[in-house]
């Protein structure tokens, strides 16, 4: 079965990857990952996780890429 990355607006997923190299907390503690993300000044990409806390761990599981990528969605 072929793994599908989800898509997300590309400036959340800079903020992503900056706090995933960062090494500042596990990519699965949503808490932390949203503080990490405001401390970093991402806070479009915060307030995107926060909107989205339901879908994120199967976002990061799944593989994530900007929405122009192609792949799944992952918001309502």
């Amino acid at each position: 079965m072929e793994r599908f990355k989800v898509r997300i607006p590309a400036n959340v997923l800079k903020g992503l990857e900056a706090v995933r190299h960062s090494g500042k907390t596990n990519m699965l503690d949503i808490p932390v990952v949203i503080d990490v993300l405001i401390k970093m000044a991402f806070i479009d990409a915060a307030f995107w996780v926060y909107d989205n806390r339901n879908f994120y761990s199967r976002c990061v599981i799944r593989g994530l890429e900007p929405e122009e990528g192609g792949g799944d969605q992952c918001a309502d």
